[in-house]
């Protein structure tokens, strides 16, 4: 197994997870801005490994493997520090939404790959844009305070609503594309 610097930083990302943990519980003034900055660092990793490994050609069966699930950790950790701290039937509406659809197509490309038909449930544009959606906001839920007279927090509440909603459409579109190959297994 060659380790890329992709597969590296994807690394780098799950040894995050556990940081983010405890930084977010740190009884000290300043660990929400502690916490935020470490996911955002996190999720420019997942940004930069991706650039890193198409523009210099560092495609690895492991990183290829490794990153969604980096990145679902990460994201399903944060989501459950955000519940655990504002415990709203909102919140947790949409990180049941968002951590149920990332279960959902992950499953879907599993089975996908074993009928030999991965590529076509391949990441679209709509499921980068609900990332970038998605990030934004749990960095901004994860800050929770107002910044120059912005209300970040309600504003990550909001962005995090159109990211779950972005997840429900991206896994529909998902699952048509796959449906295809789901209703021939069901005829035979």
């Amino acid at each position: 197994m060659r380790l890329t610097v992709p597969t590296l930083l994807t690394l780098l990302r799950m040894l995050l997870i556990p940081v983010l943990v405890l930084v977010f519980y740190l009884p000290f003034k300043g660990t929400h801005i502690a916490a935020a900055a470490i996911f955002a660092f996190a999720s420019l990793t997942d940004w930069a490994d991706g650039w890193i490994a198409r523009r210099f050609n560092q495609y690895s069966n492991f990183g290829a493997f490794l990153d969604p699930v980096a990145d679902k950790l990460m994201v399903a950790v944060a989501l459950m520090l955000i519940v655990q701290a504002h415990p709203t039937v909102w919140m947790a509406l949409w990180a049941a939404v968002i951590i149920g659809r990332e279960i959902a197509v992950s499953a879907l490309r599993e089975w996908m790959a074993e009928v030999g038909q991965r590529s076509k449930v391949k990441v679209a544009t709509l499921g980068k844009i609900k990332t970038v959606v998605q990030m934004t906001a749990l960095v901004l839920l994860l800050y929770q305070q107002d910044f120059l007279g912005l209300p970040v927090f309600m504003i990550g509440e909001w962005l995090l609503a159109g990211a779950a909603l972005l997840t429900l459409w991206s896994g529909f579109e998902y699952l048509r594309a796959a449906w295809p190959s789901l209703k021939e297994d069901v005829k035979n």
